[in-house]
């Protein structure tokens, strides 16, 4: 089972004057909703997480969607022997949270884990549930939280592109 949360920063916190209804899509992805991220295999009790405070969460949500619909760009799907690498990168640091897809699994790392530390290995059918569930989740708090982002068309696009499954 994949578990994907967040916690939002309290030393990051979004500007009270904005008007949400009207933020474009890289103030959505880059400058709001900082704080930390994890995926968590809760069979082996394993995650990846970030601590540093400043990593857009909207931004990672929208990024792993688009990742694991990238690991599925194979014909051939879970059939596929070959992998398909994809990786997400921090935007204010050089880290990068690494995916490889082979038959209908994923192996996620990341730069700053231990060098001897095994890659969760998920479903990618999960995966991909997961994701999008993460990222409707994390819309509807962030709506629950700000007055006007459900009115905010780059959020309505972003819930088309990527309905729950």
């Amino acid at each position: 089972m994949i578990d994907l949360g967040y916690s939002l920063s309290r030393r990051f916190p979004d500007p009270p004057q904005l008007d949400y209804r009207t933020a474009d899509v890289h103030a959505l992805r880059h400058d709001l909703f900082c704080g930390d991220v994890y995926i968590a295999d809760t069979e082996t009790d394993r995650e990846v997480s970030t601590a540093w405070g400043w990593v857009p969460v909207l931004d990672f949500a929208w990024a792993l969607c688009d990742i694991v619909e990238r690991l599925d760009s194979d014909p051939r799907g879970s059939r596929s022997a070959r992998p398909i690498h994809a990786e997400l990168d921090f935007t204010e640091s050089t880290d990068r949270m690494l995916f490889e897809r082979r038959f209908g699994w994923v192996d996620i790392a990341a730069d700053w884990m231990p060098v001897d530390e095994a890659p969760l290995t998920v479903n990618h059918a999960a995966l991909r549930r997961e994701a999008r569930d993460f990222l409707h989740d994390l819309i509807a708090d962030l709506i629950d939280l700000h007055d006007g982002l459900g009115d905010n068309p780059a959020i309505w696009d972003l819930q088309a592109r990527f309905p729950r499954i």
